[in-house]
């Protein structure tokens, strides 16, 4: 596998290890690491009790230790092991208890034994540890050690921003989040595909402006929203929720609510042509942060490219999400579907011929002097634009009327710009 694909990887596990929730150290660490690659990007702490449309923004959350010995006290649970263990937002406990007791605060999955759950409890006080079924199972009666030492007071939610001016005033977006522990694909996978495909549009002047954002799930998305929302709605053209993209298995889309937008066609358009096999889901499947993007009076074009659908593979929110389940190939294969996705919204003009009737090509030494069965390709998927292109018709509407993807269709019709055979007309 390439090296951005293995670099991808190693930021994965880099990060694996770090305790993270919607708020606490542990954000802050991701981030850090994260600016290490982007030096642009800025870091906002957003102070507890801050509102965010419906919602406020919680105390913030920090953990030093948390354990649970057994009657004859060995510690048979510990954070340290694995952030899975405790319950997120967990509020500090030091005291003995019953196993019938202790049996409420624990949470295992009987469908996958071996597995730790990942639990949190965000808005409503309570504790609790999670475990293999295995492990719960084998609980002896008597009396157990809870230590939980950790902190809930007001502090901030960090998030991290990203903008890359381009030639207009538009914008791309992209949205990713880093706010669970220990898990790969639903959680690191979508920063580091998101880090690597700002690095890449860091590369060159673009048309389009591209803004992309590292928050907690839901309440960083609603609280981002809240401070950016007319801005967004202005210049935003098309955008991406980015999150469990790091696994070989299918790809997944799941729609704008507006279902025909931008983004929408681009990324059909890429999935099409490059992974045809994908699963298409609907919106009444949402579940991630294209909630928020899309919600009515917010209605920004955001869709999601995914590899496994969140909440539709086994090891998903559980410890096994762990680095064996998202490779380089994943990573890989999922940044080059958004760089193609770019590239689509990039290329997207309306172009209107500049000749009456069918424009003689030899002379202007687009016509090729020996005739193969690529040659033939190549003037038919020139023929056809130029039949096409009306100054109606976007470029992207064209390849899939022609059935060409938009990557070799763009240079088809730069040669033909350059010729002066096309000439672009008013964008949308």
């Amino acid at each position: 596998m390439g090296s951005v694909g293995e670099s991808m990887y190693a930021l994965v596990a880099r990060l694996f290890p770090i305790c993270r929730s919607i708020t606490g150290e542990g954000v802050r660490q991701t981030l850090r690491i994260l600016a290490e690659d982007l030096p642009g990007l800025t870091i906002h702490e957003i102070p507890s009790g801050t509102r965010a449309f419906d919602w406020v923004v919680p105390p913030e959350w920090n953990v030093r230790e948390a354990y649970l010995l057994d009657p004859t006290g060995r510690r048979i649970i510990d954070f340290a092991v694995s952030n899975l263990h405790l319950v997120g937002y967990s509020v500090p406990v030091r005291r003995k208890i019953s196993l019938k007791e202790l049996q409420g605060h624990l949470h295992s999955l009987p469908d996958l034994p071996e597995a730790i759950p990942y639990v949190t409890s965000y808005y409503e006080e309570r504790w609790g540890f999670c475990l293999s079924d295995r492990q719960r199972s084998a609980l002896a009666e008597g009396e157990y050690t809870v230590v939980i030492d950790s902190e809930l007071k007001p502090g901030s939610l960090t998030y991290g921003e990203l903008r890359i001016p381009g030639e207009r005033e538009e914008e791309v977006f992209f949205s990713t989040y880093v706010c669970h522990p220990s898990m790969a694909n639903n959680e690191l996978s979508g920063p580091a595909v998101a880090t690597h495909l700002a690095r890449w549009l860091l590369s060159e002047r673009r048309r389009y402006g591209y803004r992309l954002v590292f928050v907690p799930e839901t309440i960083g998305s609603l609280t981002y929203l809240s401070l950016h929302l007319d801005e967004m709605k202005r210049r935003i053209i098309a955008g991406y929720n980015v999150t469990c993209v790091g696994d070989e298995r299918v790809f997944s889309y799941l729609p704008s609510r507006q279902e025909d937008s931008l983004a929408d066609r681009a990324a059909l358009h890429v999935l099409k042509h490059l992974h045809p096999e994908f699963v298409r889901y609907s919106f009444l499947d949402r579940g991630s942060d294209e909630r928020q993007y899309n919600a009515p009076g917010v209605d920004l074009p955001v869709a999601s490219v995914m590899r496994s659908k969140y909440g539709t593979y086994p090891e998903y929110h559980t410890s096994l999400d762990d680095l064996n389940l998202v490779t380089p190939a994943g990573l890989q294969g999922s940044l080059e579907v958004l760089q193609r996705c770019v590239e689509c919204i990039e290329g997207d003009d309306r172009l209107a011929p500049t000749v009456l009737g069918e424009p003689q090509l030899g002379r202007r030494g687009l016509y090729p002097t020996l005739s193969t069965r690529e040659s033939a390709r190549q003037v038919r998927t020139m023929m056809n634009l130029l039949a096409y292109c009306d100054g109606k018709r976007t470029l992207l509407e064209i390849a899939e009327k022609i059935g060409v993807p938009m990557w070799d269709l763009i240079p088809t019709a730069r040669g033909l710009t350059s010729q002066g055979l096309l000439a672009q007309t008013p964008s949308r």
